[in-house]
């Protein structure tokens, strides 16, 4: 991870983007950088993330955290799969660029690896 990512206070310094569509997932300053183990399924469409049962995936680990669902600029969330939902880019619906689980209803993960930043 770039050190530029992050503020002195620990924010997103710069505005987080779909790498896809380039659309604008959270404004600058409103996430915060947090270490967790979470393992996504790699990247498609939507449709495609709700209907596969046994997706491949990979363990993230760097993640811009966000405490409220209308933080974002822009997200779209899959159906359940199991207690989670992931987050994908609400213009082109590429992801999961993130993960939300059902559980701790107000942690939204956006994993670093998973977006750009501008």
């Amino acid at each position: 991870m770039e050190e530029s990512l992050v503020s002195a206070d620990g924010k997103n310094s710069r505005a987080v983007l779909c790498q896809r569509c380039g659309c604008r997932v959270l404004s600058e300053g409103m996430a915060t950088l947090a270490k967790r183990e979470l393992l996504l399924p790699r990247m498609k469409k939507k449709s495609s993330l709700a209907e596969d049962s046994s997706p491949d995936s990979e363990l993230l680990v760097e993640h811009w955290l966000v405490h409220d669902m209308f933080t974002f600029e822009n997200v779209g969330f899959t159906k359940d799969v199991g207690s989670v939902k992931f987050l994908v880019c609400a213009d082109c619906e590429v992801g999961p660029i993130g993960w939300h689980s059902l559980e701790e209803k107000t942690n939204f993960y956006v994993a670093l690896e998973r977006v750009r930043h501008e």
